[in-house]
């Protein structure tokens, strides 16, 4: 066979390896606008896991053709064998060795996405230590790619064991905390795994991190725990041998709590990457950081008062007690305050010495000293006395903690109770009388007491206040001069001041104190209550000029005086009585309600209607009224069926209109007595109950029942589905005209049985209601008789097919002709099935795969066409070439190239 001339094969076209890349060129152009094919990764491994815990394994695909969202299938190796676990699409997938973890939810396979799917383990098993093999089912024009891919899972025992000291109850602050917690677990070669321990404290606030030490030697410190693990009040301890420790050099109160130590056990991931394989906590205990505020505590040696002639010395001793950790420093002060009662007081107390934290004693010197006798005791010495160092003493200590940081910070602070010292001179002496000038009868009676001076004399300048005090006692009590607490003081200048508890009665007028003459003072009270029967005195005192106030003197105390009267219960009774009677439903029912109060000064009345439906049942509470006519409506829905109304000071009427069958029961009132105080706010007093009046009316109503069905059960989709919902009377049939009944379809779906969806409605008046549906289907609900109600699902699909059931409440109208709603009636259910559209499910690909097909065909031939007219034209009309006048034409192919061929 002749070969092609020389110029024609320099052009390439007599050789064939030109003309394999010349095919190759063109399909790789024809290919260059799609990818390599379908991928399908899953999880990186091998991946290692605990016995008994859960295991998640990840598989995806992309770069795939099809539908959107794609299918997957899960194998495990076996004994050289790959069996089926289970499948996004076909249920029964699964070989019948692991069944039964499926059927069980033991496995279990979650779609996150189109493309992506995750094997769920709920409870890993040492057979599970294998490799698994997703895989996917080809929806590809073209099988290119990779349509499987393997992990392999590692299970390990579970040997991971926590066992923490216990902790110090008790840690005073400032002391050092230590929590002690040893983690081991089993080192195997063919999983290694890494541990982390972390310290976690629970407190009423909720729990809070302290530090963990992560598997790669890193610490991380709690959002609280910052700036102490910086400052070095916050370490790691690690002795080895798998213990872990966690030092807090200097514990604050706030460290108190439950700790308790979590280890983790850690494999680390393909990349590099932490996973947390399995944790376990152990409670350490609880520990307490008792407040150096709790522990410390300041007394001074004196618990009376101490009265000293002028020029006398005072000597009083301060002890302190308290929990000592290293790092405490005491700082004490004594302090002089003027004594109750002083006009004016002074601002702040006055510092008569004082020791700081590094025992530099300053105020101290003539006549005022101040020593440290003994390890928590510290002297004051005050020598020469005046009566201007009369007054309040006390000792006030500080404790400071030194920080590791090299500050001082303030723990604590508390001081003793004050000691009354008075420095006096000669007093007059006089006696104090009470006398009873009104006393009360009753609870609210106003209540008199007259205090009187007797014998004074040499007064001059002097003024005298007096005390009012109280004391609880019982008749026949022998109460002590001088006993109970302060009411209320009248001093040298007329200036009231109220004791605790009688600040609001003092400040509203209701107790009052007054002098009636230069030496009688009297105290009233407007109203008194049972809680003041008791023992009153008095106290009087002599207040001498001491600019640039007065000085108040000793207190002279009268006699107690018993004020009691005889207390009598307050009682309510209350009888209900019926007015009107309901002999059928719709009719009115009317109640009277008398009230008999005793003991009782201008009472409030309040009443409340209740109604049981049996004797001993359940109550219900109707209507009330309070005792300003204010109307409540209680556990009752419809306010314009019940009235309630005082018809004078001690009766009320209850009426309930239209009574239906569900108000029969048993009616009762209940009465709450009620009083004003000063304050015009009211009181409550007493309470009583009613006899119970009962409703009760012959019921006669029809008897109703409701049944379902249909004639075909399984519809094509598309198709209407027809469902009859039926309404039977028994015993006698009420009128047309006095029976209406509300009607409503549900359907339960397959994918979300605990809930119905309402899917039409219809009213007693006719009004039809549907349920939201899906976008492609329609129902409709039509009475077809005076007991038959169909439901329509018009253009049937997959979302319709369910378990449905209709619900109907009976309304009927009695001679009375007030309409009464009866009870609802719930049917059975009837399960209605879509079937499957196949046809329907697969028009979308096919259409899509042909378009695609017949796109890349088109384009496949305009690329030929442009390539032949661009890259040939100058090799066949190059000047070597014989033009065609010079070729012979082929008698088959009728080609010049067939001529040259044949040359």
């Amino acid at each position: 066979m002749a070969s092609f001339p020389k110029d024609i094969q320099r052009a390439g076209f007599g050789s064939g390896k030109m003309r394999s890349a010349l095919f190759t060129f063109f399909i790789f152009i024809l290919t260059s606008g799609r990818a390599g094919g379908r991928v399908v990764t899953v999880s990186q491994g091998p991946l290692v896991r605990v016995e008994g815990q859960a295991a998640a394994l990840g598989c995806s695909v992309r770069e795939y053709e099809g539908p959107t969202e794609q299918d997957f299938d899960w194998k495990v190796l076996r004994d050289d064998r790959w069996l089926q676990v289970i499948s996004t699409f076909d249920l029964r997938f699964a070989d019948q060795s692991l069944q039964g973890r499926v059927d069980s939810g033991d496995i279990t396979v979650e779609r996150r996405g189109p493309a992506s799917v995750a094997l769920l383990i709920g409870r890993l098993r040492p057979a599970d230590s294998t490799a698994f093999r997703c895989s996917t089912p080809s929806t590809d024009a073209v099988f290119q790619g990779n349509y499987e891919a393997d992990v392999r899972l590692i299970v390990i025992p579970d040997s991971l064991q926590v066992d923490p000291s216990p902790p110090p109850a008790v840690v005073p602050e400032g002391g050092a905390l230590e929590l002690h917690c040893n983690a081991t677990r089993d080192v195997l070669p063919q999983a290694y795994t890494h541990l982390s321990v972390s310290w976690s404290v629970a407190r009423e606030t909720g729990p809070e991190d302290v530090l963990s030490f992560g598997p790669d030697g890193g610490v991380a410190v709690g959002p609280g725990y910052a700036q102490r693990y910086t400052d070095g009040e916050l370490r790691l301890d690690l002795p080895g041998g798998g213990v872990y420790g966690l030092v807090l050099t200097q514990a604050s109160p706030g460290d108190g709590g439950v700790y308790t130590c979590t280890a983790g056990e850690w494999s680390r991931e393909a990349g590099g990457a932490w996973q947390q394989i399995l944790e376990r906590s152990a409670e350490m205990g609880e520990v307490q950081v008792t407040p150096t505020a709790q522990s410390l505590a300041v007394s001074v040696g004196e618990d009376d008062d101490i009265t000293l002639a002028v020029g006398d010395t005072l000597n009083l001793t301060c002890s302190v007690a308290v929990d000592y950790p290293r790092s405490l420093r005491l700082e004490v002060t004594w302090l002089l305050s003027s004594a109750p009662g002083a006009s004016p007081a002074p601002a702040e107390p006055r510092v008569l010495a004082q020791v700081g934290r590094d025992g530099v004693v300053k105020g101290a010197g003539r006549p005022v000293g101040l020593t440290r006798v003994e390890p928590g005791a510290f002297q004051l010495l005050v020598r020469g006395l005046a009566r201007s160092d009369s007054g309040l003493y006390s000792c006030r200590v500080r404790a400071w903690i030194h920080r590791t940081t090299g500050d001082w910070y303030q723990a604590a602070q508390n001081s003793s109770h004050p000691v009354r010292v008075l420095v006096t001179v000669k007093d007059p002496v006089f006696k104090v009388l009470l006398l009873d000038k009104e006393t009360p009868q009753f609870s609210g009676d106003p209540t008199e007491l007259e205090c009187q001076v007797r014998g004074v004399s040499g007064l001059g300048a002097a003024r005298l206040g007096v005390s009012w005090l109280y004391a609880e006692a019982t008749p026949g009590d022998v109460i002590a001069a001088g006993s109970g607490s302060v009411m209320a003081t009248l001093d040298a200048e007329g200036t009231q001041q109220a004791g605790q508890g009688y600040e609001d009665r003092l400040g509203n007028g209701e107790l009052v104190l007054y002098r009636s003459a230069p030496s009688t003072f009297r105290l009233r009270l407007l109203h008194t209550h049972d809680t003041d029967m008791g023992a009153y005195s008095c106290a009087m005192a002599v207040w001498s000029p001491a600019p640039p106030g007065w000085e108040k003197g000793p207190e002279v105390h009268s006699e107690p005086l018993n004020v009691f009267w005889t207390a009598k219960t307050p009682r309510v009774s209350v009888a209900a009585r019926r007015l009107r009677e309901v002999t059928s439903a719709g009719g009115t029912f009317e109640m009277s309600c008398q009230v008999t109060g005793q003991n009782l000064r201008n009472p409030g009345y309040s009443v409340l209607i209740q109604v049981e439906e049996r004797v001993g049942g359940r109550t219900r509470r109707v209507l009330s009224l309070g005792p300003d006519s204010v109307l409540g409506l209680e556990e009752w829905s419809e306010l314009d069926r019940v009235v309630l109304e005082r018809t004078s000071a001690k009766e009320f009427r209850f009426r309930l209109y239209q009574a239906q069958r569900g108000d029969r029961g048993f009616y009762s009132c209940t009465v709450t007595a009620w009083t004003r105080d000063p304050a015009q706010t009211w009181t409550r007093s007493v309470s009583g109950q009613s006899n119970r009046v009962p409703v009760a009316f012959a019921d006669k109503g029809p008897v109703f029942n409701i049944s379902v069905r249909s004639d075909s059960r399984r519809v094509a989709p598309w198709e209407t589905a027809k469902l009859q919902c039926i309404l039977t009377t028994l015993g006698a049939a009420p009128s047309p005209d006095d029976v209406a009944f509300e009607l409503r379809w549900f359907l339960i779906r397959p994918q979300d049985a605990d809930s119905a969806a309402l899917v039409a409605s219809v009213d007693r008046w006719g009004v039809v209601r549907k349920g939201q549906r899906n976008g492609s289907s329609d129902c409709g609900l039509e009475r077809v008789d005076a007991h038959t109600y169909t439901l329509s699902v018009y253009s049937s699909q997959d979302s319709d097919g369910g378990q449905y059931y209709c619900q109907a409440t009976p309304w009927t109208r009695p001679p009375t002709g007030v309409w009464a709603r009866g009870r609802d009636l719930t049917s059975s259910r009837i399960y209605l099935t879509v079937d499957f559209a196949l046809w329907d499910s697969m028009q979308r690909p096919l259409l899509v795969g042909t378009g695609v097909a017949l796109a890349v065909g088109i384009l496949s031939v305009l690329l030929g066409l442009i390539c032949t007219r661009c890259c040939c034209r100058d090799a066949l009309q190059s000047p070597q070439t014989p033009g065609p006048q010079d070729l012979e034409l082929d008698p088959l192919n009728h080609g010049p190239l067939a001529a040259m061929a044949m040359d």
